[in-house]
């Protein structure tokens, strides 16, 4: 059986992965840099290769681009919350530079849901229970 865990390449692995941490609360569990890669170059040394963090209970890797990103809107990462302040607190945090692109409220099929795009361009959606 495989797992399934978001993979998300960052101009600023750093930063983008300090604020899902705030926003979610979690931790870093390993970075590794370029430096620590055989044959590696000055020019590279202090880019993350590959970095394991949690957030929000979910396992997430990431790593520094090589060149700039094209922002897409072809997928979108989707966290469920037990209930409401929970959902609330993700969706507000998350959204803090970013936009809504659904606002977070009561939705038909029970429960509340609602859609953001980050400050880093990584889309969102976040359901949870009703208030």
């Amino acid at each position: 059986m495989a797992t399934l865990k978001p993979f998300i390449i960052s101009e600023d692995s750093r930063a983008q992965a300090d604020f899902y941490i705030g926003a979610l609360g979690g931790q870093i569990q390993s970075i590794m840099t370029h430096d620590q890669a055989p044959e590696s170059n000055d020019a590279m040394k202090d880019k993350v290769m590959h970095m394991c963090f949690d957030a929000g209970g979910v396992n997430f890797f990431m790593a520094d681009a090589f060149g700039p990103l094209t922002r897409g809107n072809g997928f979108s990462l989707n966290m469920e919350f037990e209930s409401a302040a929970e959902g609330r607190a993700a969706f507000d945090n998350l959204v803090a530079g970013g936009n809504v692109i659904q606002p977070l409220e009561p939705v038909f099929w029970g429960g509340m849901y609602g859609q953001l795009e980050d400050k880093y361009g990584v889309y969102w959606m976040i359901s949870c229970g009703a208030e």
